[in-house]
């Protein structure tokens, strides 16, 4: 399975407007991708295993490795084109 990293901090404005888009896909890939959320500030230790240096970042893991990565916010259908083109 392949599982999407949301990383996101509660002050950010675009993390924040992804919060609404990121749940609603959650249902759509339910049993193909396993949704996960990572608070910078509370997992500060994973955001550097990943070397997030911007929020929000997304990240694609297949068997525990990196497959894909995109940064910023974007409407729910370019992140779902990404999600597709990935699976």
């Amino acid at each position: 399975m392949i599982q999407l990293l949301d990383f996101y901090a509660d002050w950010c404005g675009p993390c924040m407007a992804m919060k609404p888009i990121f749940e609603e896909i959650e249902k759509d890939y339910e049993g193909t991708v396993e949704f996960r959320k990572v608070d910078v500030e509370m997992e500060g230790a994973k955001a550097q295993q990943f070397n997030v240096m911007s929020i929000p970042t997304f990240v694609l893991l297949k068997e525990g490795k990196e497959i894909s990565r995109k940064m910023g916010a974007m409407p729910k259908e370019v992140l779902k084109e990404w999600i597709d083109s990935n699976l």
